[in-house]
Parts: structure tokens; sequence; C-alpha cells
């Protein structure tokens, strides 16, 4: 039984890249969501990466919610003809509200605040805060460093098989998604220390 994504955040960036394989990754995002009837949930803003989703979603047809802290209704500029619009208190607000309207995560390349948002997102899940599918769009290697690094941090024993596992990460949005969907959460998703023979803490913290 494939994982139910009626409702997706994506976490997107507030500049639209250098070059316009990045937009075109939007766009292809933009369009299968749409086409299947999936409502996105993103930060609520008109420019960069997030309104490029934001319009092109709603060009075809389909629903997008916005969520935004008010702090920043005027410096991300608020989208003014998104399905739902909630204006929040906080950034922490933020997500917890995109986490509660969401199934799944998915990252598009962005700067500090995106990949905030999605090691938070993917920490939740570690802990067994959320039991949904995290994803990372990797549009021409974007990710590639960050991946490399995870792999790492699992060799150097920072970090489970079982929570890298918790990234998925595709070069298109139709292989991402049909992973996304494929995922499954473990059956006790909780995070808890790994001890090896002798009693030495093998990974040392949470991630």
């Amino acid at each position: 039984m494939e994982t139910a994504l009626r409702s997706v955040c994506v976490f997107c960036g507030s500049n639209p890249g250098r070059t316009p394989v990045y937009l075109d990754t939007v766009g292809e995002l933009a369009d299968l969501l749409a086409t299947r009837g999936v409502r996105v949930v993103y930060g609520g803003a008109a420019v960069g990466t997030m309104g490029a989703l934001a319009d092109r979603v709603l060009a075809a047809g389909g629903e997008v919610v916005g969520v935004i802290p008010e702090q920043q209704v005027g410096a991300e500029i608020a989208h003014p003809g998104l399905t739902e619009l909630h204006v929040v208190g906080s950034m922490h607000e933020r997500k917890a509200l995109m986490n509660e309207l969401s199934d799944g995560f998915i990252a598009l390349p962005g700067g500090l605040g995106t990949l905030e948002e999605f090691a938070e997102i993917v920490t939740w899940s570690q802990l067994g805060l959320h039991h949904k599918p995290t994803g990372l769009l990797n549009t021409a290697g974007y990710y590639d460093l960050l991946l490399a690094f995870l792999d790492h941090a699992v060799r150097e024993r920072f970090l489970r098989d079982d929570d890298r596992a918790l990234v998925l990460a595709a070069a298109g949005a139709p292989e991402l998604i049909a992973r996304m969907g494929a995922w499954r959460a473990r059956a006790d998703q909780r995070w808890t220390p790994a001890v090896e023979p002798g009693g030495s803490d093998r990974d040392g913290d949470r991630g």
C-alpha cells in the first residue's frame, strides 16, 4: 500500500537560482502535483522559487496553501492569490502548521532557510514526532555534497543507516514522488541511542 500524498509541503527559496534549470524543475514538480490533485503547502511568498511554484500550481488548477510569519509578510511579499494564506506568529508556528497540513515534505534547491526547515522536519521524523516521507529534489546535483555529508556521517558513526534512509532524493520530480509514495516508516520510528558491545554509545547524539 502506497503512502497517501494528498498534501505535500515544499520548502523553497526566495531566489530563483543562477540558471533556468532550477525553475524548470519547479515547473515539473508543480505540474505533477497539480495533475495528481495534490495540495501544495509552502512558505507563502510570491518571490523566488516560492512564487514560481505557487504560480505554476495555481495556473494548472491546483490548490496552494501558504504559511508565513507575520513579521515576514512585508519583507517576503506574501502571495496575494493563494487558495489559503495562514499568517502565524513565528517561524516555529510556521513549521508546526506546515507539518499539520502535510502528508510529506520536499526541499527544492535553496539556501540556509530551506536547509534549516528540511533538517528540522527530518529530525522530527527521526524522533518519531511524525511518520511522513521527506525528500530532496536534487536538481542538477545541487544536493550532492549534502548527501555525501550524510553518508560520511554514517561512516563516522554519528548517523545510523536507518536515519540516513529518512532522506530520500532524486534528480526529477516523478522519481522523487514515486520514492516518497513507496516509503514506509519503521515499526518504531522513535530515536534511541545505538549502543555497541561493551556499552559505548555508537552515535553519540541524536543525529
